[in-house]
């Protein structure tokens, strides 16, 4: 190829290129083929109401450019408002990298395809078309964290400038929460871990590794240092070589004994008492002992408790936690978080590490079986399916929840009786 040819060639895909590619709204006129101006000009001789719109600080690029069919089919359309299709779909068309590739944690909003929940497609007061500015707009959703922040003896300054000082709005590609990076990565950018006073906060022990928000709320507390609102007593005594080895030793941040020993000095009649019973939570009496449920230093929850009896419970019985949010009908104590209400935390003689030995009684705690049903039950009444057991309130109901209601486990009434009164079956 001479170098004539070459000029050509370039100089026809310089001309191609230049007046070939269209913008979104010359493209979607043409789709349609629209009269001049009747991609948004035209629309707005209808809705006039857009004219106060277009005067607001922030106006979506494709209603500024006048490119309404950029987001609307001026025809017919399967969505509503005439969307060319699913919210989602449409906005991800232009904002395709708001979701990182293998991302942590996505926000359930834009998972959802719901970005008009925090955004307004056409116009808003707020930078980014964002319904509502600051903190305000987390909190709409977000309701038990307004408490949190605005009654907070001890502020975090990052909260009060705002949740997207720490949060990603839409996904994060490092870290779960939607933070913009990991813990302590990002709490380093502020706090510098060499000052003074920082490792005499922290008793001289070397803690810049470690994850911060296993001690402090992010979010505000009402003790000093930000510590949540529990705090076990060595920890506010600033005796952490009560369970830790000296600062100035080898290993400062070892325990002097693992599992349940390491709480037994303290703890010593409750662990005693444990192991008087004939069964015990397994979590126990593994490497971890007690710190397999309970934090060390300091929790939101009353005991320490890592977090709340759904999200601790349900790390090792998800099956149970699933069946129960599947349930047509809620146990009350479950939906509540209450698993110790029918359980022993720690340990029980009785199955399930439940509370009373009689099933019956447990129920009774609660319900009054007596006005619910004249059916026949106790240790003397046997189940006609096996001999070998008694009829109890689980005979007919499930304690965590069926698909069904009042949590039988069959569709029907007629269908649970039938399986003992068989000559009833039609």
């Amino acid at each position: 190829m001479n170098f004539r040819h070459a000029t050509l060639i370039l100089t026809f895909l310089t001309l191609f290129l230049g007046s070939g590619v269209v913008s979104n709204a010359q493209d979607n006129t043409l789709k349609f083929k629209l009269k001049p101006g009747a991609g948004g000009k035209l629309c707005l001789g209808c809705h006039t109401a857009f004219k106060e719109k277009l005067a607001k600080p922030f106006v979506h690029t494709p209603l500024k450019k006048g490119d309404c069919t950029g987001c609307h089919n001026p025809h017919s359309s399967s969505h509503g408002k005439l969307l060319a299709a699913d919210t989602g779909k449409i906005c991800s068309s232009c904002h395709a990298g708001m979701v990182p590739a293998n991302a942590k944690s996505v926000h359930k909003v834009v998972a959802d395809g719901s970005c008009m929940k925090c955004h307004d497609p056409h116009s808003a007061g707020s930078k980014y078309n964002l319904l509502k500015g600051g903190n305000d707009l987390c909190f709409e959703c977000h309701k038990d964290m307004v408490e949190t922040v605005t009654k907070a003896r001890f502020k975090h300054s990052p909260v009060t400038k705002g949740c997207t000082t720490c949060h990603d709005p839409h996904a994060s590609g490092k870290e779960l929460s939607l933070l913009k990076d990991s813990v302590p990565s990002l709490c380093i950018g502020c706090h510098k871990i060499d000052r003074p006073i920082f490792l005499q906060a922290h008793m001289n022990y070397p803690v810049a590794n470690s994850r911060c928000t296993d001690c402090h709320d992010p979010h505000g507390s009402n003790m000093a240092g930000m510590l949540y609102n529990n705090v076990h007593k060595p920890v506010m005594s600033r005796m952490c070589n009560q369970c830790h080895e000296e600062a100035k030793s080898p290993n400062p941040l070892k325990t002097k004994k693992v599992g349940y020993e390491l709480c037994r000095g303290c703890h010593s009649e409750m662990v005693n008492t444990v192991f008087t019973k004939n069964r015990i939570h397994l979590p126990i009496l593994g490497k971890s002992g007690c710190l397999s449920c309970h934090n060390p230093h300091a929790s939101k929850q009353k005991g320490l408790i890592r977090g709340n009896m759904i999200t601790m419970c349900g790390r090792c019985h998800q099956d149970t936690i699933h069946r129960q949010e599947k349930s047509e009908t809620k146990h009350e104590p479950i939906k509540d978080g209450q698993c110790m209400a029918c359980h022993e935390a720690h340990a029980s003689n009785n199955i399930y590490l439940m509370k009373q030995e009689s099933i019956i009684d447990q129920c009774g705690t609660c319900h009054d079986w007596q006005k619910h049903s004249t059916h026949p039950i106790g240790d003397k009444v046997r189940d006609p399916r096996n001999k070998n057991l008694a009829l109890t309130c689980l005979s007919c109901h499930r304690s965590h929840g069926t698909e069904y209601k009042h949590f039988i486990p069959f569709p029907t009434t007629s269908e649970l009786c039938t399986q003992c009164h068989e000559q009833f079956k039609r």
